[in-house]
């Protein structure tokens, strides 16, 4: 299913445009290893800029392009491919955001993709696992500046992720608002973070894992903190935490805390993210937590490294969608065959040269028929539904939606407003691989063995013609017949099929 790569690049790149902070990670390659060897980090804190209708700042959406300029210079001259780009749960929420999306990855250089609030916790896990050794099953918690991320996992296999809408921004505004930390405000705080926590405690009790890591900004800053403090491993406990309670408390505002070392700006915001430690180690009964050396930024590298080898997350979640929905492998695997085929003779016409084409008609190919678990009837828009609102680690958002387009128009009469919505290139290039892949699910409706005839394909523009061998389609009238109904389907849509 993917594409053959005869050489892994020297050097990966990671940027995380998170809500409180923008964060790009410069990798080498090197021995079967990955060796850090640029870290870049810049406060922009975009969920601040976030208003009450779900739209951004304009000052914030300049803070965010000038950080991500400064970032594109240094990415310029590593590879497309080797670089990956995601946005998390600010841009998750914001509204009109394809504006801003398409300057941000102009002046990164390279595309964004919004991830799940459960993809970014695998990514999280991933990146503790490949860069803080441990045994047994880990508890992950990492405060980000819009959402918190839990997982339970162990090795390099996260096993129960969760992602919470509360994070050291969006708290800090909501109870901290004109910098004032009361005990009132504390105790709110703390009560809306249990709050959240509440309907995932029994998933993540103390029984469930061995020891507790906490990753990325705020907590990093706590665990620097207690190193400060005199606690030489940095450990989060629970007396560090009432001290620093204590100390916000006495300070009385946030332009008055003066924790050592601490960076004014996460000084701005670690009232918010304190409460919301605070709830975990009391709801989770932690009694000591570990600060990790990696987190999303790390996860988003060994993740694209499996992108580039053969542990893609995609194809496993491509394989156990065909488990779970129970498809009929046999036939995916000839719809697959047949659409990869018909793209490679139409690639260059219609111009279908971006790297995820071939790897996204083949998942759907695969996925087809995933609605059939639910219903025969209107079992495309049912696959659709599913494949737009899963959980499939790997895929980000766009990649889902992409998927779901071209499930949810491969029968019938096609419809493509979910196209519409697409990101470029795909809101033009899906069609086509809706035709393909209409094409390919037609000719093998009798899911038989018997291999199909050789065919030529010529396209142009919105025209596509097929070529038959001569007499074939008279000995085949159910295809014939298939066919002609195709053509009218598609002169509908804009479309014009030739047979010949």
């Amino acid at each position: 299913m993917a594409p053959e790569r005869t050489r892994l690049p020297d050097v990966l790149a990671a940027v995380d445009l998170g809500s409180n902070s923008f964060h790009m990670v410069v990798a080498r390659y090197s021995h079967g290893q990955l060796i850090l060897v640029d870290r870049l980090r810049e406060m922009v804190r975009l969920a601040a800029g976030l208003d009450s209708q779900g739209r951004l700042h304009p000052d914030s959406i300049n803070r965010a392009l000038q950080c991500l300029e400064r970032f594109g210079q240094r990415l310029k001259d590593i590879q497309a491919e080797s670089v990956r780009a995601v946005g998390t749960n600010t841009l998750r929420k914001a509204r009109r955001k394809g504006a801003f999306l398409d300057m941000a990855a102009a002046a990164l250089g390279h595309p964004i993709d919004i991830i799940s609030g459960v993809e970014e916790a695998r990514l999280i896990y991933l990146g503790v696992a490949h860069t803080t050794p441990s045994e047994g099953r880990r508890l992950v918690v990492d405060i980000g500046g819009g959402s918190t991320e839990i997982i339970i996992g162990e090795g390099f296999a996260a096993q129960r992720l969760e992602s919470l809408y509360m994070g050291c921004v969006s708290v800090s505004s909501g109870f901290f608002s004109g910098g004032q930390i009361s005990e009132k405000r504390m105790n709110k705080a703390r009560m809306a973070a249990q709050l959240e926590l509440e309907p995932i405690v029994s998933r993540f009790r103390r029984s469930e894992w061995d020891v507790a890591f906490g990753a990325s900004g705020t907590l990093r800053a706590i665990g620097e903190l207690m190193v400060k403090r005199g606690d030489a491993n940095g450990l989060i406990t629970r007396e560090g935490l009432e001290w620093m309670l204590q100390e916000c408390l006495r300070a009385g505002e946030i332009g008055k805390l003066r924790f050592p070392g601490m960076a004014a700006e996460r000084q701005e915001v670690i009232a918010g993210g304190l409460a919301i430690i605070v709830a975990v180690f009391d709801m989770l009964e932690i009694d000591a937590m570990r600060v990790a050396d990696g987190a999303l930024r790390e996860g988003l590298l060994y993740d694209l490294l499996g992108r580039l080898t053969d542990e893609d997350a995609r194809v496993r979640s491509v394989r156990g969608m065909e488990q779970r929905y129970h498809v009929d492998s046999a036939q995916a695997d000839r719809v697959e065959a047949t659409s990869i085929a018909f793209l490679q003779q139409v690639r260059d016409d219609w111009g279908l040269d971006e790297p995820l084409t071939d790897l996204v008609l083949g998942w759907a190919a695969r996925l087809h028929e995933i609605g059939l678990d639910i219903s025969h009837s209107h079992y495309h828009r049912h696959g659709a539904y599913l494949l737009q609102h899963a959980d499939m680690p790997g895929f980000p958002r766009e990649e889902q939606q992409l998927l779901a387009a071209l499930v949810g128009a491969h029968r019938r009469k096609p419809r493509l407003d979910r196209v519409e919505s697409l990101v470029p290139p795909w809101h033009i290039q899906a069609e086509y691989l809706i035709l393909l892949l209409r094409l390919a699910v037609l000719l093998h409706r009798g899911r038989g063995p018997r291999a199909l005839p050789p065919l030529e394909l010529k396209a142009k523009n919105r025209s596509l013609e097929v070529s038959f061998p001569e007499g074939w389609l008279a000995d085949h009238p159910l295809t014939a017949a298939d066919l002609e109904q195709e053509s009218r389907y598609l002169n509908a849509a804009g479309f014009r099929l030739r047979i010949a």
